[in-house]
């Protein structure tokens, strides 16, 4: 197997040739030009420092974890177009009483459990370890927009596509994207991914493609996507194909601001061994709400199909922004999921204030499954810190589903320079 440090030289050399190409391509005649594209850059620094308490109704010990995520990196200017940057993040445990769930940068390895009747520590998955974010080189054009290298990418919401930017180690993409805005309030992504970086630091081989077609109207945007997911790392060749439209947009009446938002898709897996068959799940979801000064009052349903034996499933979603903070529902129970909720959102004196409500029940014969609440208080102090608390309590419903009771607390500070 190839390891994961010469697994990186490789894609490090491969990055670095591509990006001398490109700046050979795009070097004017006059040093000074050159000069002027390196020097007048913005630099990356960004420090975030978290706390989190983790306490579940089983066998696991109570576990705690300060992290703390230094970032640092630097984005040329633009030159002919050309732009290139790269970014390092470095995340540290300061108290580690937990397990990150990766096999690869477990923080405590005292943690891990050595049979089953030896738990260990609750899972808080901030891994402490140090990696390459993003080492990109990108064109702009007045019409178009490509990036080639390891990426961040998110398309709408984050519901299919994202970086799961909760967590310190983000997941980012070794991408080629395009992205075309020729036509007035039209814009359509392709990109075509060859590499998952994963927040538990694993490096894995797809070879993905994702297509999002979108057109702003004046009550809304209207989206329509095609994401197209094939691992083959260690001879797993997994696919998942979906295709969704969504629709999402506000309207003033009155003196208040109605809010909606609508989403189909369709989903069919191969777990990519011989003779396996397909599995076919939806995904429907349903929102709306009033806003009435600076409170916004929300109210939706969320359901991911299943069938008994596969749940409609979301492996590149930020998943902790769905179905509840304390992420019970990272992964869609075989039965799939109901998730109906209520969701108070406002701004008092500059701290923004979240209250949500999640009743949960399974696609298939309606079980119960639990409810949860979860409260956030956060304050932007400027453009630059950022600080807040965060709380999750789930309660577990029926007991056949081993869902446990699970709380989970955070305290969290940020910086940018």
């Amino acid at each position: 197997m190839m390891t994961k440090q010469n697994h990186f030289t490789k894609k490090t050399i491969l990055a670095s040739a591509i990006s001398t190409a490109l700046f050979a391509i795009a070097m004017p005649t006059q040093a000074q030009s050159f000069t002027e594209f390196v020097e007048e850059g913005d630099v990356i620094a960004e420090v975030r420092v978290r706390s989190e308490n983790v306490r579940q109704d089983n066998d696991a010990d109570d576990a705690v974890a300060i992290t703390a995520r230094a970032r640092i990196g630097y984005e040329t200017a633009s030159l002919a177009g050309f732009q290139a940057l790269v970014e390092y993040d470095q995340v540290v445990a300061l108290q580690d009483e937990y397990h990150s769930g990766s096999s690869i940068y477990p923080s405590n390895p005292a943690a891990i459990p050595a049979d089953p009747a030896e738990p260990g520590k609750s899972v808080i998955a901030d891994g402490a370890g140090g990696d390459f974010n993003r080492a990109q080189i990108s064109y702009t054009h007045e019409a178009a927009k490509a990036i080639l290298g390891r990426q961040r990418i998110i398309l709408d919401n984050a519901r299919f596509i994202g970086n799961v930017g909760w967590r310190q180690n983000e997941q980012t993409f070794d991408a080629f994207r395009a992205d075309l805005t020729a036509v007035e309030n039209f814009s359509a992504t392709y990109a075509y991914v060859n590499q998952r970086n994963t927040i538990k630091y694993e490096d894995l081989a797809v070879q993905d493609h994702l297509l999002n077609l979108s057109y702003t109207t004046p009550v809304g945007k209207v989206a329509t996507y095609a994401y197209i997911l094939e691992a083959d790392e260690k001879n797993d060749e997994k696919t998942y194909d979906t295709y969704g439209l969504s629709f999402k947009g506000k309207v003033p009446v009155s003196s208040v601001e109605l809010l909606y938002a609508a989403e189909y898709a369709t989903q069919t897996f191969n777990a990519g061994t011989t003779g396996a068959k397909d599995f076919d799940a939806d995904y429907t979801f349903l929102e709306g709400g009033v806003k009435i000064s600076a409170v916004s009052l929300i109210a939706g349903y969320e359901n991911l199909g299943g069938d008994g034996d596969y749940g409609f499933s979301t492996p590149y979603a930020t998943g902790h922004a769905f179905n509840g903070w304390a992420d019970v529902f990272l992964s869609t129970p075989g039965n799939g999921l109901n998730d109906v909720y209520a969701k108070v959102v406002g701004k008092v004196a500059g701290i923004k204030l979240v209250a949500t409500y999640h009743d949960f029940k399974s696609d298939k014969g309606g079980d119960n499954l639990g409810s949860e609440i979860d409260l956030l208080a956060a304050k932007k102090f400027n453009d630059n810190i950022t600080a807040g608390i965060k709380y999750a309590n789930y309660s577990a419903g029926d007991e056949a589903y081993a869902y446990v009771d699970t709380e989970k607390l955070w305290l969290f500070a940020e910086a940018k320079f």
